[in-house]
């Protein structure tokens, strides 16, 4: 038996050798190269983007730097100092589910890599088989009389009718070892893992830009709530002034000192003051339920942070990655090179698929009336079967398939050209609104400072009779006014600083995911 069992292995052995110098085969299909990066050299065709932004004299009014040397951090919202902002981001990035949702693909993408990986390995499985098996007696069994598992067997019979056997009732048992093996010849596999592989790069990457964008919303919900509530504080103060405006000229009216039409006028411009209040306020309280998704709470549960403009500081300095890092740091450009990977390696699959299939299995066992018994006297056996298949005639499939692939994988390569313009594109439009948004900035400020000039004079001249208290009120409008302008290109300024650096790809390859 035992000469029998080596013999036996010696067998799969050397068909496995066989093998294994055949798996050293070619791995056909298009290798992968990676895109060369663009030629451009700057954002604009001449200098027309400047070193740096307008100034102006006014909170966020500073001017902001480019600095091609500088990279972004990981954590780039806590340039704008604000403890509130730091807070919610780090709340977020825990609790949204959006996180939790794009680190559940990595990790099936992973598992689906080690799955394919079990392809090259051959697999393994045993079983046995006992039964209790009877043997009709007129298919051959003891005669009349004939002793079966030492007993003897009583049978009538008639003399002149036929004679049946009795029948036989007994056990059997199999147990064999199942190997088989599918040599990767010609690389199917192979490319199988490696578009496997192209799927968790990207999973990877959609997680950086979950992160990211979830940053960048954080941050611009709170310049959001920020901007409103300095908004509405102005609008409630116009709101009043065109109300005591409107006392005024009723009490005049009853005077005889103005008509019925100056009082409805007024009353029309109180009307459309608070109109405009309403969605100022709607609008707050809308940002506010987005913030307390963002850091996954449902609306009646708030958040205890409240942003003012004043929790708020403009970074000085700003990060310019040049075009040829672009495609290196945004998470949306890599991730469409990881997809004309997966289309590279699609390609070589869909070759593979044409040419001849390899496969080859293995048995070994033992079987036997009893289990003591499978593996004696020649009880034990084995087989092993290669086997090659080609598909001859289907139509024009697999032709069909691979040139299909062929196909897939230029429209992947025109994808990722259109994402690398699309995304110098972004950093180029964000930076021409930098530098518009510190001019508009600048402008406002000094609307601001003459409408607030304008309020002081005004005010003298009542104190000393030459203007009338409604003169006085139309000035204070009129700087609230400006004050709203003011607050708007403030926070547009942060809002587009958010927006560089989301640009810029958002610095996550300056953090590890535990980090984040």
């Amino acid at each position: 038996m035992m000469k029998s069992l080596l013999k036996s292995r010696i067998a799969i052995r050397t068909c496995y050798l066989v093998v294994s110098t055949i798996i050293t085969g070619c791995t056909v299909g298009p290798d992968f190269k990676r895109p060369d990066a663009p030629n451009a050299t700057g954002y604009a065709p001449s200098a027309s983007i400047s070193e740096a932004t307008a100034a102006a004299p006014v909170a966020k009014g500073g001017s902001q730097r480019f600095n091609p040397q500088q990279d972004v951090p990981y954590d780039w919202w806590t340039l704008f100092r604000s403890p509130q902002i730091n807070a919610l981001v780090e709340r977020a990035f825990k609790a949204n589910p959006n996180i939790a949702s794009a680190q559940a693909a990595l990790r099936q993408a992973q598992q689906s890599v080690i799955a394919q990986k079990g392809f090259f390995y051959p697999t393994v499985g045993v079983s046995y088989s006992p039964s209790r098996n009877k043997l009709a007696g007129n298919m051959g069994g003891n005669s009349p009389g004939q002793q079966n598992n030492g007993n003897v067997i009583q049978t009538g019979s008639n003399p002149a009718g036929p004679v049946y056997n009795s029948p036989v009732y007994y056990n059997f048992h199999i147990a064999q070892l199942n190997v088989g093996y599918v040599p990767d010849v010609f690389g199917l596999n192979s490319r199988m893992v490696e578009s496997a592989q192209t799927q968790v790069e990207i999973q990877k990457l959609q997680l950086e830009a979950t992160y990211i964008t979830l940053a960048s919303n954080v941050v611009a919900a709170a310049i959001q709530e920020a901007s409103l509530r300095s908004q509405i504080a102005s609008m409630e103060k116009i709101v009043s002034i065109n109300r005591e405006t409107l006392d005024i000229l009723k009490t005049q009216y009853k005077l005889g000192d103005v008509s019925s039409v100056d009082v409805a006028a007024q009353a029309s411009v109180l009307s459309a003051m608070e109109q405009a209040l309403a969605p100022l306020q709607a609008q707050l309280q809308q940002t506010r339920d987005l913030m307390r998704a963002l850091v996954g709470n449902t609306p009646d549960v708030d958040v205890d942070e409240k942003l003012e403009l004043s929790d708020l500081h403009l970074p000085a300095e700003l990060p310019l990655s040049l075009p040829s890092r672009i495609v290196e740091q945004r998470p949306d450009v890599r991730a469409a090179e990881e997809q004309m990977h997966f289309a590279s390696a699609q390609a070589g699959v869909a070759i593979a698929n044409r040419l001849p299939q390899f496969a080859l299995t293995a048995t070994i066992g033992g079987m036997a009336d009893s289990p003591a018994w499978m593996f004696r006297y020649g009880g034990d056996f084995f087989n092993l079967v290669a086997n090659v298949s080609q598909t001859i005639f289907d139509g024009g499939t697999l032709k069909a398939r691979s040139r299909a692939a062929e196909q897939a994988l230029i429209g992947a390569g025109a994808q990722y050209r259109s994402t690398v313009i699309a995304a110098l594109q972004n950093v180029a439009d964000t930076l021409y609104t930098i530098q518009s948004d510190a001019n508009v900035l600048k402008a406002a400020a000094t609307g601001a400072q003459a409408a607030q000039t304008t309020v002081e004079l005004t005010r003298k001249q009542y104190q000393l009779g030459a203007v009338s208290y409604q003169a006085q009120l139309a000035a204070e409008q009129n700087n609230q006014i400006a004050m709203i302008n003011l607050t708007q290109a403030q926070a547009s300024r942060l809002g587009v600083t958010v927006a560089l650096y989301q640009a810029l790809g958002g610095g996550w390859w300056n953090g590890s995911p535990g980090q984040f």
